[in-house]
């Protein structure tokens, strides 16, 4: 039992990794420009990827759940590596569209499945309160992989700026053997919904009845949102206080590692301020660092950059762990799928607005309209948990 356990928590390492370890990213504008692409038609593109993410992030998790997470996750690990080797050999917008679609359907198949494994793996050996210590280990080596890649990244695109995509299917195709090697833990489910009838009113019966399950997921895609949202105004705000280019990627790298170290504390964090607390402390925190990023658009201002960081990276395993302490196995991956789904739509509803306010206001106006807006819907979210009206 401790055997299988510790294999499979090594493959989960290794498909982070190659999930995350992205040296596409840091010159990805240069190889589409390279490649006779301009900004309108790379929005296009990141907007199809999205699309395939948002339309397979339930049913992935539902087939997790009834095909098993093994298969789930070797069937996402394929896709990654095929987007990866697709985009190598490609040179026109219409390949670049299928590419975006194969990666956006295999991140949405390994999405959910990961942390599903992980907690039914533990489970099943009767360590399963040992999920929010190996979930922000995981999570911290993933943020220090795409540290990592971005450097290394850069380095590659000084040969060509294809390069990193040769090298990327690489790094991808690691993921196949690890997903091949793990072994489908025992879950205690009763029964499994063989059925996406069956599989619908089990969710949403369990939404309904189970008051703690659906806090948790929408505090958890609340902050999950905010978290994405504000990574994509880090770069407007370094260029807003004039931060030298070639800062940005180190910069980038040093937000990622300081992720990485906060995921690994973030079970001493829950434990010591207990969950009612360490909820409130993540809400007001996650808020203060939206609202001082805004109030401080100067040089010294990027501290609040690292300690939003800080934040990110305790409360993303904490959040999960809140989740799965009140699913039960047989669709977890798919209560874990619709958080993701919900991450997505929101973002795809603030981020425009957003946009606009920047555009047209000011980056400042942004940073604090988000922050605002995260704390007033996340309060209405846990009230109940505040109130003790539902026990935590």
């Amino acid at each position: 039992m401790q055997s299988y356990l510790n294999r499979n928590i090594s493959a989960l390492y290794i498909i982070k990794i190659s999930k995350w370890f992205n040296m596409v990213m840091p010159v990805v504008v240069l190889f589409y420009n390279d490649n006779g692409m301009g900004m309108h038609e790379i929005f296009i593109l990141k907007s199809i990827y999205s699309i395939a993410i948002v339309a397979m992030e339930i049913p992935s998790g539902y087939l997790a759940d009834v095909w098993g997470r093994k298969k789930t996750l070797l069937f996402g690990s394929i896709l990654g590596a095929s987007g990866f080797l697709m985009y190598s050999f490609s040179y026109g917008f219409m390949a670049f569209i299928i590419a975006e679609i194969i990666l956006g359907i295999g991140y949405s198949f390994i999405s959910g499945a990961d942390s599903a494994m992980l907690y039914d793996s533990l489970k099943a050996s009767g360590n399963e309160k040992k999920y929010l210590k190996q979930e922000g280990r995981i999570t911290s080596v993933g943020n220090f992989a795409e540290a990592l890649a971005g450097i290394v990244g850069g380095l590659l695109a000084t040969l060509t700026l294809r390069t990193p995509f040769f090298f990327q299917t690489v790094i991808a195709t690691a993921a196949i053997p690890a997903a091949l090697l793990m072994v489908e833990p025992y879950t205690h489910a009763k029964k499994h919904a063989h059925s996406v009838k069956k599989l619908i009113l089990a969710i949403k019966s369990t939404l309904t009845k189970n008051k703690n399950l659906r806090i948790a997921v929408l505090f958890s895609a609340l902050t999950g949102t905010a978290t994405l949202t504000f990574a994509w105004l880090v770069q407007p705000f370094l260029k807003e206080v004039d931060i030298p280019v070639a800062w940005f990627g180190i910069i980038w790298t040093l937000l990622n590692v300081t992720v990485g170290l906060a995921s690994v504390f973030a079970y001493k964090f829950d434990k010591k301020t207990g969950s009612l607390k360490s909820s409130l402390l993540i809400l007001v925190l996650i808020s203060l660092g939206f609202i001082f990023s805004g109030l401080f658009i100067i040089r010294v201002g990027i501290v609040f950059l690292f300690l939003f960081y800080v934040f990110r990276g305790i409360a993303t395993p904490i959040l999960k762990n809140r989740i799965n302490q009140h699913t039960d196995s047989e669709i977890r991956a798919t209560i874990l799928s619709v958080r993701n789904f919900v991450i997505r739509i929101n973002f795809a509803v603030i981020g425009p607005a957003l946009g606009y306010l920047t555009d047209n206001l000011s980056l400042q106006s942004a940073f604090i309209f988000a922050g605002c807006i995260y704390f007033i819907a996340t309060l209405f979210t846990i009230l109940p948990w505040l109130s003790k009206k539902v026990k935590l």
